[in-house]
């Protein structure tokens, strides 16, 4: 079940960053995310357990994907695809022109899913992630298509 993500899930929240990211956001910056009024954080879960959460910002007509975390037990079984359909919705629903975010190229399920939705790759930031150093794909999803480059 999708719901919006509260201070009950970050914990969980990041738990999770510390299992699927090595760059990992704290607890303290989850909490601050969840504040901003132009964020969106959506959790999925069952029961009390955090199966996986979104968080994304806009500033004006664009939009921004933070993070997308699932539970490693939890994947394959379409909880990134939910969370990932709620963000484009969202987007929708705030009239955004796009929605970007970076991605490790070696991270080809990320990748997949984000080409599944549409997004296209668009650019590099050279050396963006650390432990290990490797670069950024910068994906966009164009909700209207003359916002193409």
């Amino acid at each position: 079940m999708l719901v919006p993500m509260t201070d009950g899930h970050l914990d969980q929240a990041a738990a999770l960053e510390q299992v699927c990211f090595t760059d990992a956001w704290s607890r303290e910056l989850l909490a601050q995310t969840l504040a901003l009024e132009n964020a969106y954080n959506i959790a999925a879960q069952e029961g009390d357990l955090l199966l996986g959460y979104a968080s994304a910002q806009y500033v004006l007509d664009e939009g921004y994907i933070n993070n997308i975390a699932v539970r490693p037990d939890c994947r394959r079984q379409g909880v990134a695809s939910r969370l990932m359909e709620a963000l484009l919705a969202w987007g929708a629903e705030r009239e955004l022109a796009f929605l970007t975010l970076e991605v490790r190229p070696s991270n080809m399920a990320a990748y997949g899913l984000y080409r599944k939705y549409g997004f296209e790759t668009v650019g590099v930031r050279p050396n963006y992630y650390t432990h290990p150093r490797e670069n950024a794909l910068l994906m966009t999803y164009y909700y209207r298509k003359e916002n193409t480059p």
